[in-house]
């Protein structure tokens, strides 16, 4: 027997008014942002500042719960098994758009399991060399060193996959050079190896380099990006260093398991707008070598694709393959 039509639209209909009901009182209780990293780190302090200004303009508090291991999939994994109340969200990066090339099971898809909100941050990178290590002032020097000297340059990055191993695998193949990539666990001991002359070099941020650039024990040859960095307002970008349309930028964003309600899902991109538009924003990420973008949903969700494609297409000609 077939069931009534009216029967079944009224049911529908009781459905979607009752989450239409929960999506207007949202949030009524605490919010929960898995971090995939440690505390401490940049992702750890951005999320951090962000939470407390959008649960501010929400009325709710934004707790941050750390959820590190294998290159932030852990946290992710969590995040897309959740309900998809609004009420647990994932502090996503850049790795995430391409982590199943880079790890075999991520337990997660991006773009199947997660619904992108807003941007919180972008980060350009800079090419950073040890002075005593490799005596070059500026990325011709650098590229030609390389050319001359074929993968003698060891250059540190904070692990396979990360932004800066992608970067240096983008620069072998746009400058036609070859360089040796020395992974590492993390960012913070790939720093520590270049300060102390351990390898050559490496893509940083201005916000961790500008003091080692200004105290001489570093040297920034070129910023990775559209813009120079205030931070290293002498230091010039790649495409006026002679590398032209080379980007290596990293950026952490809010995203919500797929099946969030909607009205869920705009209001808080407009909380995050709200507080991304603060000038306490915008002192707190100009300190920090990074910079806010005021974006739709729609426009956020674009980039992560197009980003997580120029990034897979790196990793796909380098020959990069799952751990």
């Amino acid at each position: 027997m077939k069931p009534n039509r009216r029967a079944v639209l009224a049911g529908l209909s009781t459905v979607f008014a009752g989450r239409a009901t929960q999506a207007r009182d949202w949030p009524e209780k605490t919010l929960t942002w898995v971090l995939p990293f440690p505390p401490g780190g940049p992702s750890d302090g951005f999320a951090r500042f962000t939470a407390e200004l959008a649960g501010t303009e929400l009325g709710q508090t934004i707790v941050i719960d750390n959820r590190s291991g294998a290159g932030g999939t852990v946290g992710a994994a969590v995040v897309a098994k959740a309900r998809p109340d609004g009420y647990t969200m994932l502090v996503g990066f850049t790795g995430h758009t391409y982590a199943s090339l880079i790890y075999a099971n991520p337990g997660f898809d991006l773009a199947r399991d997660f619904a992108p909100i807003s941007a919180i941050d972008r980060v350009q990178s800079v090419l950073l060399v040890n002075p005593g290590r490799l005596d070059v002032s500026t990325l011709q020097q650098f590229l030609e060193t390389a050319r001359a000297r074929p993968d003698s340059i060891e250059m540190a990055s904070g692990g396979l996959g990360t932004v800066p191993h992608l970067a240096i695998e983008l620069l072998q193949t746009r400058a036609k050079v070859k360089l040796r990539h020395v992974p590492y666990r993390g960012g913070a001991p790939a720093l520590q190896d270049l300060l102390s002359g351990q390898v050559s070099a490496m893509f940083g941020t201005a916000g961790l380099a500008q003091g080692y650039v200004q105290g001489g024990q570093l040297r920034a040859l070129a910023v990775a990006g559209r813009r120079r960095e205030a931070l290293l307002p002498e230091v010039p970008t790649f495409d006026e260093a002679g590398l032209a349309k080379f980007r290596a930028v990293s950026w952490d964003g809010i995203f919500a398991p797929k099946a969030t309600p909607e009205p869920v899902l705009d209001r808080m991109h407009a909380a995050i707008q709200k507080a991304l538009g603060s000038d306490k924003v915008e002192r707190q990420w100009a300190e920090r070598g990074a910079r806010v973008e005021l974006e739709s949903r729609a426009d956020f969700a674009a980039f992560v694709v197009k980003d997580g494609a120029r990034w897979s297409a790196v990793i796909k000609a380098a020959g990069i393959k799952p751990e």
